[in-house]
């Protein structure tokens, strides 16, 4: 799977599946975007290599510049979006909204998500992340309190997914229980 777009202004970024040869790429892009709560590196390697991940990669001139993950947790009947980063000196060019839409759509075809739900947390002062995850259909469905490592809380955010990962069809209706 690759699927390519064009950042702004001229360079393509492509959105390619992962794996653990993206470790020491991945593992600065958390270094960078998260620097209060970047994932341990036994946690990358987790992700990065354990089955049923869905991880994707935004890829600029042979470099790591976004990195997305996700996986079905049965439990909760419903995905995660575990983590999306995007290099500062990448973001507002799309890329964070493409790696979201494919992570969505691979949750949605590879992992079977009985209920059609996906998750995601996010800090309440990071509003670029939250309007893309609202103009992206999320709504708030709680809040984690002193989720974060200095104690800002999460919001946790939901949306409705479709077989394929896409939007309810038209004309097509699901009421919540």
């Amino acid at each position: 799977m690759e699927t390519t777009f064009a950042a702004q202004p001229a360079r393509p970024a492509a959105i390619q599946m992962a794996s653990w040869r993206d470790l020491l790429a991945v593992r600065r892009l958390e270094e960078v975007c998260f620097p209060q709560d970047f994932w341990p590196l036994l946690e990358i390697i987790g992700v990065l290599s354990m089955p049923g991940v869905v991880r994707i990669k935004a890829v600029i001139d042979e470099q790591v510049v976004g990195f997305a993950a996700g996986d079905f947790r049965r439990s909760d009947r419903l995905a995660w979006i575990a983590t999306i980063g995007v290099l500062p000196e990448y973001r507002r060019r799309g890329i964070g909204a493409a790696l979201l839409r494919e992570c969505e759509q691979q949750l949605g075809k590879t992992l079977a998500v009985p209920d059609g739900r996906v998750r995601l947390c996010v800090r309440p002062s990071n509003a670029p992340a939250i309007q893309l995850y609202e103009r992206s259909g999320y709504q708030q469905v709680s809040v984690w309190n002193r989720y974060y490592q200095n104690g800002e809380d999460a919001l946790v955010l939901e949306k409705q997914i479709y077989p394929g990962g896409g939007r309810q069809p038209a004309g097509e209706r699901r009421d919540r229980l």
